[in-house]
């Protein structure tokens, strides 16, 4: 979803299509639930005491893919809520007056939003053509409210784009916030992570174990790693490994690869990987099981989920070595 038609730059044009904005939500608490939490009170916190100098760039890493998008759209209201300056300080955002509604509908002027998701052709996608001409927009004050705000969805899937961010990072406009989201800052550009303030939600402490055939490929990745063996004799069995597993089996090694980076690693496979591999090593890990994830979203699914998984145990194995 282009969540503002001013941005959504069809052609390499920003447009000002009001009409076309989804409708706002009748309670944006809905669409900053997510965040609003307890485990995310202290993120919470800190937006509040940097909404009174707002940063350039803030960086939400951690947490998950809705609760990122719910922080930063909670960030755009809090900067551009309408009510009154003398009020009390937890009085914004009222997520009641026509800013707020427009921010969480995704219907506000100044709330710009690429995708690293979407494909390059198409509108709201982070691409590099859409970048360029965002540059333009970012030249003119904001249109209604005090300032605008850009959220960039999954800058890690896009290198070229997120390069052509970094001139507009260089010439800094005060009127203009920048919210950065991804799952771990080390999947961003360290050029991109240098200019930004970072903010960690808090990864769910609830989730719920993986289940009996998912660990069972877990704990033989595990032996895979550490010995070389018997991986492969699995994968090759016909019907014991299907896309839908492999696909949770990627995204149980994501979560223990995350724990690894939040310092906590109680998972076999999270040990491991600490114990075995230093930053730069857990930086290509991710790499991997990020490709790996996309290689198994395709649909229809041109690649062999055992092939996919052959390589990305392979991989490992290699990384920690």
């Amino acid at each position: 979803m282009a969540n503002d038609t001013t941005t959504a730059p069809k052609r390499g044009r920003a447009t000002a299509a009001a009409t076309d904005a989804p409708p706002a939500p009748q309670d944006p608490r809905e669409v900053v639930s997510p965040l609003l939490v307890p485990r995310h009170q202290r993120t919470v916190g800190h937006l509040h005491a940097l909404a009174a100098s707002p940063p350039q760039v803030v960086l939400a890493e951690g947490g998950t893919a809705p609760e990122r998008m719910a922080l930063a759209l909670y960030w755009a209201a809090l900067l551009n809520c309408e009510a009154p300056d003398d009020g009390p300080d937890d009085a914004r955002p009222c997520l009641a007056c026509p800013s707020c509604l427009r921010m969480a509908g995704g219907g506000h002027r100044d709330l710009v939003v690429l995708d690293g998701n979407k494909p390059s052709a198409e509108e709201g996608s982070f691409s590099i053509e859409n970048v360029r001409a965002l540059r333009g927009l970012l030249g003119e004050p904001p249109r209604e409210g005090r300032r605008r705000v850009v959220v960039l969805v999954d800058a890690h899937t896009r290198v070229e784009a997120a390069n052509g961010l970094l001139k507009s990072l260089e010439e800094p406009r005060p009127t203009t916030c920048f919210v950065l989201l991804a799952p771990q800052r080390e999947r961003l550009l360290p050029t991109l992570v240098s200019r930004s303030f970072v903010l960690t939600l808090a990864w769910p402490t609830d989730a719920a174990p993986p289940p009996p055939a998912v660990r069972d490929w877990l704990d033989a990745l595990v032996e895979f790693i550490q010995t070389g063996g018997g991986w492969m004799e699995r994968t090759s069995r016909k019907g014991d490994l299907d896309a839908p597993l492999a696909a949770a089996v990627v995204l149980h090694c994501q979560r223990a690869l995350a724990d690894v980076l939040a310092g906590r690693a109680a998972d076999p496979l999270g040990r491991l990987l600490a114990e075995r591999m230093d930053m730069a090593r857990l930086r290509r890990c991710d790499e991997a099981l990020a490709a790996a994830q996309e290689a198994l979203s395709l649909s229809p699914s041109p690649v062999n989920p055992a092939l996919v998984m052959d390589w990305l145990a392979t991989r490992m194995f290699m990384g920690v070595r």
